[in-house]
């Protein structure tokens, strides 16, 4: 038979309870331990499911880092079998496309940060690189945007007249570049230049600028245009 003991959540008070709590107070007043913890629902009989989330938690920057965790990386802590790690890994992944889906909301121009807003989420914590365009109307609205390619920048993997002809196809008028470096250096390399040179000119035949290049990380992002680097 189980011996009871006080590292059981149902032999805490009411208030300190996180389901209990959540439904006392409301979800903002949780940490992010107890809301780990009702995700896991129980601990162990020597470590209750609130000090196996802090636990998780302080192995790991933040929840950026805990949304990186693969399922055998999670399983690795004792206590987490697959079925808690597929429910972290879940709830993770929700929180990441809700971002995403905010962001989608913004879809005015409105500044160097309005692009990262809306990229960060698709983008900013990839372990590859990706190059993305967004297609704006003539009030700086985004109308469309799309991954043209994934892996690096040069010039063979950027398509100069893709580009333009998607513009063309949606009556875009100004388009936007982006991409990410998973390294976290926010520097433009001479790849990231020559590209942007090149579509520059080539908007500029076309009647459709080239606005700005943003260099997107996990935390920080770079303009061109801010940095003087057009």
């Amino acid at each position: 038979m189980e011996e009871n003991t006080p590292f059981s959540i149902k032999y805490w008070a009411e208030d300190d309870k996180p389901r209990e709590k959540l439904m006392l107070k409301g979800k903002s007043v949780l940490s992010d331990a107890e809301l780990i913890a009702i995700l896991i629902g129980s601990g162990s009989r020597n470590e209750s499911a609130v000090d196996l989330s802090k636990r998780i938690l302080a192995s790991v920057e933040n929840l950026n880092a805990l949304g990186k965790l693969s399922l055998q990386q999670l399983t690795a802590f004792k206590g987490i079998g697959e079925a808690k790690a597929i429910t972290i890994i879940a709830a993770m992944e929700l929180g990441r496309r809700r971002r995403s889906e905010e962001a989608v909301e913004l879809t005015k121009i409105t500044s160097s940060k309005s692009v990262f807003n809306i990229m960060q989420p698709i983008i900013g914590e990839l372990p590859h690189e990706e190059f993305w365009v967004l297609y704006l109307n003539n009030s700086n609205k985004v109308i469309y945007k799309s991954q043209l390619s994934k892996g690096g920048i040069t010039g063979t993997v950027v398509d100069i007249r893709l580009i333009f002809k998607t513009a063309f196809e949606h009556n875009a008028t100004a388009i936007i570049l982006a991409h990410n470096h998973p390294s976290g250096v926010l520097q433009a390399s001479d790849a990231d230049k020559q590209i942007t040179r090149k579509l520059k000119d080539a908007g500029k035949n076309l009647d459709i600028n080239v606005l700005d290049h943003i260099i997107i990380t996990e935390n920080g992002y770079l303009s061109f245009m801010d940095e003087g680097i057009f």
